[in-house]
């Protein structure tokens, strides 16, 4: 069983109880009024979709119903780690650092 940790609720629970909500940290348009039909499709419809580390939305429908983010591992699909919305996203070069240490000692991160 994949078990993802919430952040706001500080507890790691099964995936059932949690849904995707697409790539983190898109910024919206400031005006969105005015900008062109190619803009607004950038901003709606596309979204990248790597192979390796992404930072993902995700919500906890069936706990505290919030959003939040997290990193994720497309490969292996682990969650490397989850912080609060609004958090600034982060040093991928540092947590996949961390991760690889983790696996060593037998450690995950959160």
């Amino acid at each position: 069983m994949l078990l993802v940790h919430c952040p706001y609720c500080d507890e790691d629970r099964p995936e059932i109880e949690f849904r995707h909500a697409g790539e983190a940290h898109i910024e919206r348009p400031r005006n969105i009024a005015e900008i062109s039909d190619e803009e607004f499709a950038q901003y709606f419809f596309y979204r990248d979709n790597p192979k390796g580390i992404t930072f993902e939305r995700w919500r906890h429908a069936h706990g505290c119903a919030r959003f939040f983010n997290a990193v994720r591992d497309t490969v292996s699909d682990k969650f490397l780690m989850t912080y609060k919305a609004g958090e600034p996203k982060p040093d991928i070069a540092a947590l996949i650092g961390d991760s690889a240490a983790a696996e060593k000692t037998g450690r995950g991160t959160k």
